[in-house]
């Protein structure tokens, strides 16, 4: 992909179609400084109770601008319409804060595929929510995302400094990015055998106990005995994760649920352990989230393919919007083993 061909097109965009959320404007973001393609956007997350721009959606607009020197209109909080007209994408170091406990992760996938081809090397650090039910966590993209964009070519590391839970937010992830690499494809259909199966549960001014029962519940679903207690420092809580890593050959997945006031230790690891059931029983190499997030970066590789275990209204949602910025066909099909593939050319 080429990132310096502008195009001179105004991209008109609806943000209430599909899923009617972020997505929309996170990937036009992000496509439009890599193609140097102007756009508007109406009905900005129509669908969502709070419609309109959040803090974290207004800083991923503000980060955007900042790394592109674009010209912006409606970049306001709760504003529905945005114009975005980027320029060039310049490298550097950034440091962004939402303000909230609003997703950093989100801020960074908006931006970091921007910075893929820029002019220079890159360090961003972004502070708001690192760990909360809305968005991935950011042990997502570390042990999910990163490594198989590694193997398309792109050189970067994500680093999560200090964690922050929502409400208070508060934390901070950094991303040092060096450009220039081109985009290799790659086949991800299986995901060959199965290498480590546990499960941390994370706590910050949240008894030890809690981390605890949400250990011995998951491995009563899931026959997962190698479980960790990893306590935090007080001033980064109070906040509850518990993640169940599933490292395959070919991918790891990460499957996240939030400890909340009135919700049961238990339930919170029965909700982790359905969720990555459902994948461990289904044969797709990729899980519902990051089939999402491999999307954008397998499109601006020309081709590839991927099994998934859903087709997710972000995904439909996601190919739509790709498909108006860039030239790739993308097909989905269902396998004989109630996996969807995509083929992207």
């Amino acid at each position: 992909m080429n990132a310096k061909t502008p195009q001179q097109n105004l991209i008109e965009l609806d943000g209430s179609q599909g899923e009617g959320g972020g997505q929309v404007l996170r990937t036009a973001l992000a496509l439009s400084m890599i193609t140097r393609t102007p756009f508007k956007i109406e009905r900005i997350r129509a669908k969502r109770s709070k419609p309109g721009l959040l803090r974290q959606h207004l800083t991923a607009v503000q980060a955007a601008a900042a790394i592109s020197g674009a010209q912006v209109q409606g970049d306001e909080l709760h504003s529905t319409t945005l114009y975005f007209q980027p320029g060039p994408i310049r490298g550097g170091d950034f440091r962004f804060s939402i303000g909230s406990a609003g997703s950093c992760t989100l801020v960074l996938q908006t931006i970091l595929p921007a910075l893929w081809f820029a002019d220079a090397p890159s360090t961003v650090s972004v502070t708001g929510g690192t760990h909360n039910k809305s968005a991935p966590p950011a042990d997502f993209l570390i042990l999910c995302w990163a490594p198989l964009l590694a193997r398309m070519g792109i050189t970067q590391t994500i680093q999560l400094n200090r964690h922050g839970f929502y409400p208070a937010g508060g934390g901070e992830v950094t991303a040092h990015v060096e450009p220039g690499a081109t985009l290799r494809p790659i086949t991800l259909i299986e995901r060959g055998p199965c290498h480590a199966l546990r499960a941390e549960a994370v706590v910050a001014d949240v008894p030890g106990s809690i981390a605890k029962r949400e250990l011995d519940q998951v491995a009563a679903r899931l026959d997962c005995p190698d479980g960790r207690v990893r306590e935090l420092p007080q001033a980064e809580g109070p906040g509850n994760v518990l993640m169940i890593e599933a490292r395959f050959a070919q991918v790891t997945e990460l499957f996240t649920a939030f400890g909340e006031r009135g919700i049961s230790a238990e339930s919170v690891a029965n909700h982790a352990a359905k969720e990555a059931r459902l994948y461990l029983e289904s044969t797709a190499a990729v899980g519902e989230y990051l089939a999402d997030q491999l999307l954008l970066p397998m499109a601006l590789a020309g081709s590839g393919s991927f099994t998934a275990t859903v087709a997710s209204s972000h995904l439909q949602t996601n190919i739509k919007v790709i498909k108006q910025f860039l030239p790739v066909d993308i097909q989905l099909s269902q396998t004989d083993n109630s996996a969807v593939q995509v083929d992207l050319s």
